[in-house]
């Protein structure tokens, strides 16, 4: 039931990357994943709606996004009516850092940046205001080592920026947390594999031998959620992926998440991601075309479209 586009990038194993700038007047290409990484930053966008992963937010003046290989994501009209959008666009592959490059301790930041990446990194509008003008450079430096080096230097300053969150869940992602407590690891394995079952906290707070308030509050400290949240989360993050992948209904998801009633279930859903499972998958399944109707999205794509004003392959 997946609709999503599979983009076919114009990068080869051998080129480092991929620039493309686009001044356009609408948000019409349908929700795509692809191999590489994308740095995407847009000016002009307010009112535009970005989707990524099972992340959906509406746009302001700018917008600056890392997306991790094969992650969905796409941007639609919604309420924006400026025409004049100015996109600048950076795909690479995902070894343009090596394993054992990232291990290094002076890349700890950067390795910390492209872990994220998986989920979507979404930064504010402070970030993309200090980030501008360096972007922009990197498409006037010339071609070669030095605008590698200038790709470099980008996605390390991004790294070192506190203004900025996660978009899509773990669990729609298909990523796996890694955080620091062993014990936070151990709990967040046994959510994750029996999110549909009832999880009661005094089996979590066995699983690492320690007593439920005291669990409770370390968990709080350690992941910045409760643990009630967090449960939520990921059986939401799993619920979002079967509405995007399946053919499952409401019902049959609800209770598949480990929701027990779907009244429950579409109230929650709401308020998380600011729309009904229904409209979510209908955002998944479906673009709007520039009149307002729903168009079915193709099957996979070459290029992005017509708005190109400048791209170069590095």
């Amino acid at each position: 039931m997946n609709d999503v586009i599979t983009e076919i990038t114009p990068l080869s194993e051998n080129d480092c990357f991929y620039l493309a700038e686009r001044v356009k007047d609408s948000f019409n290409y349908p929700l795509h994943k692809h191999n590489e990484l994308e740095l995407n930053f847009i000016e002009n966008g307010t009112g535009a709606k970005r989707i990524v992963g099972d992340s959906i937010e509406v746009l302001q003046k700018y917008d600056l996004v890392l997306i991790g290989a094969g992650l969905e994501h796409g941007w639609e009209q919604h309420e924006c009516q400026l025409k004049d959008v100015h996109e600048l666009m950076i795909q690479f592959p995902a070894n343009l850092f090596s394993d054992s490059l990232l291990k290094k301790t002076q890349m700890d930041s950067l390795r910390k940046l492209m872990e994220n990446a998986k989920r979507g990194i979404s930064f504010d509008q402070s970030a993309c205001e200090a980030m501008k003008d360096k972007i922009m450079e990197i498409f006037n430096t010339q071609a070669g080592f030095y605008r590698v080096l200038k790709l470099y230097e980008i996605l390390f300053e991004l790294s070192l920026l506190s203004e900025c969150h996660t978009l899509s869940s773990n669990s729609f992602a298909y990523t796996t947390p890694l955080p620091d407590s062993r014990r936070i690891r151990k709990v967040a394995e046994y959510i994750d594999q029996h999110y549909r079952d009832e999880i009661r906290l005094n089996v979590l707070s066995d699983l690492v031998s320690m007593t439920p308030t005291s669990f409770s509050r370390f968990f709080k400290l350690r992941t910045g959620k409760s643990l009630s949240e967090y449960i939520i989360d990921v059986r939401l993050g799993h619920a979002s992926r079967k509405l995007a992948d399946s053919a499952m209904s409401i019902v049959e998801i609800c209770y598949d998440c480990g929701f027990n009633n779907v009244s429950n279930f579409n109230r929650i859903f709401k308020k998380k991601k600011n729309c009904t499972p229904t409209q979510f998958r209908e955002n998944y399944h479906h673009r709007k075309d520039r009149t307002g109707n729903y168009v079915k999205n193709e099957s996979s794509i070459k290029d992005k479209d017509k708005f190109h004003k400048k791209k170069e392959i590095v």
